[in-house]
């Protein structure tokens, strides 16, 4: 599906972001989110773009199933639920925990091994709870910790440094980077910190859907197969119970998706077919219509993804307007016209 040479780095420049959602208050544009969407068909091109797609920028943990494969293919040997949880961004529910526990028993390592940073459980539900318990912020507990104990098991594998693990020089990180460039088809444009420690590659929002659909597609018992595969499958480990992510792979037969922090969400089906969409606020009211109604255009069924509207906007405790995608995403004919 695509070439073995790669592409350019994406040019780093301010991105030309267009209006993707609106804030409709009583029938009144009261905000307007901006934002970049790709829309790629089966045969990887590009079916509708917003924005600006080709600039560099940041995707987060929206690419961690893709550091997750690189992991695979220098050897760690999990799958499943710990496959999952590799690649997740989780809430701090006592799963999570117990699997990276796992993960670390494996590796013969403890939590004192981990290097991301001390966090309280990203779910609000959790984390009131364990600060009413008095429990002080963990490495354990960082919605990035299934991944860090499965870099040190990588890294335990192969005989590579755990103190450095985190080194953008590290054989590990390297490796990353290289599959980084392998899945989304072109060169890394800039390297920084992201917020959990860890190396983070900026790329471009074209490349990234670029790599989910090769996730997706790839032979069965690949690495991106068996990521894909263990994802799909438990979805709230990769994410949370109560997370919008998972249950827009519940809601949608074979579809792989992954957010981000700062409005990140890549989605990709069996047969090619993704989207990727970055807001440029960072807005999660913004993010989770954009990408279900870019799934639309992607030809997923939109009785499907009713739940995925966007949540109402209220006045008095009722609801009075709500988060709307502009007409260049919206789903409906041309000749249909929404309600104000």
């Amino acid at each position: 599906m695509y070439g073995s040479s790669l592409a350019d780095a994406p040019a780093i420049r301010e991105p030309l972001h267009s209006p993707v959602a609106h804030l409709v208050r009583g029938g009144v544009i009261e905000g307007i989110h901006y934002g970049s969407v790709v829309v790629l068909g089966a045969d990887g091109r590009v079916e509708l773009q917003v924005g600006d797609i080709e600039a560099a920028f940041y995707p987060r943990s929206a690419l961690k199933p893709v550091q997750a494969v690189a992991m695979l293919r220098a050897g760690l040997p999990l799958d499943g639920e710990l496959l999952s949880l590799t690649a997740a961004s989780h809430s701090g529910e006592e799963r999570h925990l117990a699997g990276t526990r796992r993960i670390l028993e494996l590796a013969g390592l403890t939590e004192d091994d981990l290097r991301n940073v001390r966090d309280l459980p990203f779910d609000p539900v959790v984390r009131d709870t364990w600060i009413r318990e008095g429990r002080p912020p963990s490495r354990l507990a960082q919605n990035c910790s299934g991944k860090h104990a499965a870099m040190l098991y990588t890294c335990k594998l192969n005989g590579w440094s755990l103190d450095t693990y985190l080194d953008p020089a590290h054989p590990l990180q390297q490796a990353i980077a290289e599959i980084v460039e392998d899945l989304t088809g072109q060169r890394i444009a800039q390297v920084t910190v992201d917020g959990c420690g860890a190396p983070l590659f900026s790329i471009s929002l074209h490349g990234l859907a670029r790599a989910a659909a090769r996730i997706t597609t790839a032979a069965p018992d690949t690495p991106e197969a068996l990521v894909a595969d263990a994802m799909r499958d438990h979805a709230e480990m990769a994410s949370g119970s109560g997370r919008d992510v998972a249950a827009l792979m519940r809601a949608v037969p074979g579809l792989l998706s992954k957010d981000g922090f700062e409005g990140v969400e890549v989605a990709a089906l069996p047969d090619g077919r993704s989207v990727a969409v970055k807001i440029a606020d960072g807005a999660n009211r913004a993010r989770v219509p954009v990408t279900a109604a870019a799934l639309v255009r992607a030809g997923v069924d939109a009785s499907a993804l009713t739940g995925f509207a966007g949540e109402p906007l209220l006045g008095g405790g009722e609801p009075v307007g709500s988060v709307r995608v502009v007409r260049a995403l919206d789903p409906l004919p041309a000749h249909q016209v929404r309600p104000a």
